[in-house]
């Protein structure tokens, strides 16, 4: 049995991030067996989790994720205890590592996603780990993956919102764009990324209000029906602008004048599939 000295606890220390005490602890439960004593930590973690079991997770980050080389992308959200664990590197750097992660997984859920192998353990063992460290419970709490298309994405400055494009098209993917279009969604956050998805019933009672709006405007009378037409397809699109995120100007106007989000994506040769949109703490659906 290897004597356990000051060196060696310190090693573990700078390895796991665990209080000195816990290291020393692990080391002396292993003779002296560094790779034993991680492992001993873990189970540490993993029993310490269940301890907090019915705490609650209201605080939270959203971890973005893609690869334009492999057409694949995600989102995940993870949930703890406090704003300030959510917002320590380590959480931050869980979240990234997890949206990666979800990115490549074959599972179709959370509990299926855990038991996966990530590292040395699990998906869970990486979640427990950063449990060890930080000391409150932490759960994956949902994710989505993509596959096959052209992706940006966007997380807000705290965390809390984040967001994943997928386009279609001949175009290169455009990191730069695909990322401000993500920015654009998470902030204004349009239910419909095309008029298509707009559902019929929508469709008809945005053309009745245009249709009541030309008919009680005096102005309108006698024109002919083709400029009435246009008339009344640009007061559409104006009120299409309010719901679809191809209709709506690009929130950066500075950096994009006069310009429609669907009309900065077809320049660059691309168009809108879907957006994908994450809030901590939001009600899946």
């Amino acid at each position: 049995m290897a004597t356990v000295t000051p060196q060696m606890v310190k090693q573990l220390r700078d390895r796991t991030d665990q209080p000195m005490g816990l290291c020393k602890q692990a080391l002396d439960q292993n003779g002296g067996d560094m790779d034993k004593a991680v492992d001993w930590l873990r189970s540490q973690n993993k029993n310490m989790g269940v301890k907090r079991e019915g705490n609650e997770t209201a605080e939270g980050r959203i971890g973005a994720f893609f690869d334009n080389a492999a057409k694949t992308a995600a989102l995940v959200e993870v949930r703890c205890e406090s704003a300030p664990s959510a917002k320590s590197d380590q959480f931050i750097a869980l979240a990234n590592d997890l949206a990666k992660f979800a990115a490549t997984s074959k599972a179709a859920d959370v509990p299926a996603m855990l038991v996966e192998p990530l590292g040395k353990g699990t998906v869970q063992d990486r979640i427990n780990d950063v449990v060890g460290v930080i000391r409150e419970k932490m759960v994956l709490h949902r994710f989505r993956k993509l596959e096959g298309g052209v992706y940006g994405a966007y997380v807000h400055h705290d965390g809390t919102v984040g967001v994943v494009v997928e386009c279609e098209g001949s175009g290169k993917p455009n990191d730069e764009l695909l990322k401000d279009v993500a920015a654009h969604v998470a902030a204004l956050n349009p239910p419909y990324a095309t008029i298509a998805e707009v559902p019929a019933d929508v469709m008809a009672k945005e053309e009745g209000l245009v249709k009541a709006e030309m008919d009680a405007d005096p102005k309108n009378a006698g024109k002919p029906a083709n400029i009435l037409e246009k008339i009344a397809g640009g007061k559409l699109r104006t009120r299409l602008a309010e719901v679809v995120l191809t209709e709506q100007p690009m929130a950066n106007a500075a950096k994009y004048p006069n310009t429609s989000v669907g009309a900065a994506l077809q320049k660059a040769g691309l168009a809108p599939v879907r957006v994908v949109r994450f809030k901590v703490g939001a009600v899946a659906l």
